[in-house]
């Protein structure tokens, strides 16, 4: 039977224009939100992978030539140059770094980049390896996979390394770093021996704990409203080949809170420790230790692009009970980067999938910065209204309440514990006593699934929560708290101290007001 040409119009235009029409207003939405993994998959993963060629390469021919260390006292006098042209300029504005925001492993970026006046601050070189001092010089954007990349093979690593192969020196210092031997080292910045940076009037300092030690102290969760990092020296410490990695699976809060506590306390025992939390009562704590020997039949280099995302195959021991592994030490290092910890299942949900693996796996990750540079609108909105990055900082002592609170808030699994010792040292940040304490970083990343979700009350509780407990906010992500309780929870003396001795206050904005969630976009 033939379909008259009128007949064929009127069915089918009036379809069209119903399918624009909802594809307009609705589809694109739906599309972005729920097959955001065609842009990642296609364009995204292809552009990090040759990124990543280009920038191993490069460091690679730069490290080796040493020409980096050459380079370093020209690029700090333009960044010299640049502060002194503000000044000559009349101090319009105040100052921060040109890096944009996208380009920051944060998933939240600042809108104040818009309006203060930028400096440039490319230094992304590691400048020398002193054996003999045991140290590793090295810029503010040098990453922890560059780091590991040029020290492991030299029979070395540092005392604290970040799990991203993405994060910066600089973001770890000025913000703050931590990882699963921080039980025995402390964060980040305890590691650190000196800064260098480049001041308010354009000269330039060098500090440590000799040497200028209350703007060393104060430099940690500065943000860099104290001046422009250009270089820091950080402790390095030999590196063995494996790590011996012991599986302890338990089916009880209480169990959690008595083993977890008893490995963390034991540092002489533990180079590492940590826990992936799964649901109220299940979780896995992985104890472990570097070694040069492994049994054979038990190594698993868990890098590799064709292997389970590492917290898919932590959870199976849930089931198959305690277990024994020895993995490469690099490998470890960066053993949740693959997957961004689990937060790549929400953007390719097939993305642990072994024909995925196998096929396209060396792909991945994408680019945080790159996610963040193609989000658009809809996917902001996405993530401020129905997903949370947080990770906050309790005494263990309280670990117990906080997994209690974060389950009637959030109800997000896993989550990530990882101990770290605060040492009883000036600064924004450390312990409320007089002795150094044990504390604990609770990361939440994910879709919340407790029933009355809500982005700002539900983060707001959290926060009072911690607060009350004399815990501390990683400022990377989403922070609500007031002025008045920013002050409460960051001890600020030395850091106004530094700040009217160092004449800030019209070079760089406080710490408030870079990272509340006001100035985030």
């Amino acid at each position: 039977m033939e379909i008259p040409l009128s007949g064929f119009i009127y069915f089918i235009v009036p379809l069209i224009l119903l399918c624009f029409i909802w594809f307009k207003y609705r589809g694109l939405e739906y599309i972005i939100i729920h097959y955001r993994w065609v842009l990642v998959c296609l364009f995204l993963m292809p552009l990090s992978v040759m990124y990543d060629v280009f920038m191993y390469v490069r460091n690679f021919i730069v490290f080796k030539m040493s020409s980096a260390p050459k380079m370093h006292d020209k690029k700090v006098r333009y960044v010299q140059q640049q502060v002194r042209a503000w000044r000559d300029d009349g101090m319009k504005t105040m100052m921060c770094t040109a890096r944009p925001g996208w380009a920051t492993v944060s998933f939240r970026r600042g809108l104040y980049k818009k309006t203060l006046c930028n400096i440039e601050v490319n230094m992304i070189d590691i400048l020398e390896v002193d054996t003999q001092r045991q140290i590793v010089r090295v810029e503010p954007l040098v990453s922890m996979g560059q780091i590991t990349a040029t020290l492991n093979p030299l029979g070395w690593t540092l005392p604290v390394l970040p799990e991203l192969d993405d994060l910066t020196v600089g973001g770890l210092i000025m913000g703050v770093g931590i990882e699963t031997s921080s039980h025995k080292y402390g964060l980040f910045q305890h590691c650190c021996v000196s800064f260098e940076l480049v001041l308010a009037d354009g000269s330039v300092v060098k500090c440590s704990k000799e040497d200028n030690p209350d703007l060393f102290h104060a430099v940690p969760w500065s943000y860099g409203t104290l001046g422009f990092l250009v270089s820091a020296e950080i402790k390095i410490i030999p590196a063995k080949k494996y790590v011996k990695i012991d599986y302890f699976p338990v089916h009880s809060k209480a169990d959690l809170i008595k083993v977890y506590r008893e490995e963390s306390e034991n540092p002489s025992k533990n180079e590492f420790v940590e826990a992936l939390v799964y649901s109220e009562d299940s979780a896995v704590i992985m104890t472990a230790s570097m070694t040069d020997d492994a049994e054979a039949d038990k190594i698993n280099p868990i890098g590799y692009y064709w292997k389970p995302w590492f917290f898919k195959h932590v959870q199976t021991y849930l089931k198959r009970g305690q277990g024994v592994e020895y993995i490469p030490l690099r490998h470890y290092y960066h053993r949740h980067t693959r997957s961004l910890f689990w937060e790549l299942q929400d953007i390719i949900p097939f993305g642990n999938n072994p024909v995925f693996r196998y096929l396209f796996g060396w792909c991945v990750p994408p680019k945080i910065s790159l996610l963040k540079l193609t989000q658009g609108e809809t996917i902001k909105k996405l993530y401020e209204e129905q997903q949370v990055i947080q990770d906050m900082l309790v005494p263990l002592t309280k670990l117990e309440e906080a997994l209690t609170v974060f389950h009637d808030e959030l109800e997000i699994y896993p989550l990530w514990l990882c101990p770290f010792m605060l040492y009883n040292q000036p600064g924004m940040v450390h312990p409320k006593g007089d002795q150094d304490e044990l504390y604990v970083d609770i990361g939440a990343y994910g879709v919340p699934k407790a029933k009355g979700f809500k982005a700002i009350p539900s983060t707001r509780k959290i926060e009072a929560f911690v607060r009350q407990v004399s815990g501390f906010q990683m400022l990377y992500a989403d922070t609500y708290l007031t002025r008045e309780e920013f002050t409460e929870m960051f001890d600020h003396s030395l850091y106004e101290k530094m700040r009217e001795k160092l004449d800030c206050a019209k070079a760089f904005p406080v710490v408030y007001d870079k990272v509340n969630r006001k100035v985030r976009d």
